[in-house]
């Protein structure tokens, strides 16, 4: 019988590889905030989650070059397949400057997007522990 971690896990890797790439994006956007013309993007976690969803143990290593070796669980192309194109955010007041970034809103995403990081972490932190007590028999 094979047992895989994936089963186990479930979803919690790649939900972890895309709060971990949204940060990237929400960060990017924090950074750019004074520069003239830059447009807010964000990530549809919910999209991404359920393409994730769909796609299964499907989700492997994109190789462009035949030395690159294969491998498996989340790795960036993968995120980058599930996240697919980045979403230009709708600004609630624009810039004179063509700048939509709203530092505000940027911040509490960007806080929101940790939290549930966390929150996710811990959860897979805890399966772990379960399996370490299963497998020792205690």
């Amino acid at each position: 019988m094979r047992f895989g971690l994936e089963k186990v896990l479930g979803i919690s890797q790649q939900a972890l590889a895309i709060h971990s790439r949204r940060s990237e994006v929400l960060a990017n956007n924090l950074a750019n905030v004074d520069t003239p013309g830059f447009k807010a993007r964000d990530i549809d976690f919910r999209a991404a989650l359920q393409q994730a969803k769909g796609m299964g143990n499907e989700a492997r290593l994109v190789t462009t070059n035949p030395r690159h070796l294969g491998g498996n669980g989340a790795s960036t192309a993968d995120v980058d397949n599930l996240i697919g194109e980045l979403k230009f955010r709708n600004p609630t007041q624009p810039s004179l400057d063509g700048n939509t970034v709203d530092p505000l809103r940027e911040k509490s995403e960007f806080m929101e997007n940790a939290l549930l990081y966390q929150a996710n972490l811990r959860f897979l932190t805890g399966k772990v522990k379960m399996l370490k007590t299963a497998l020792k028999g205690e």
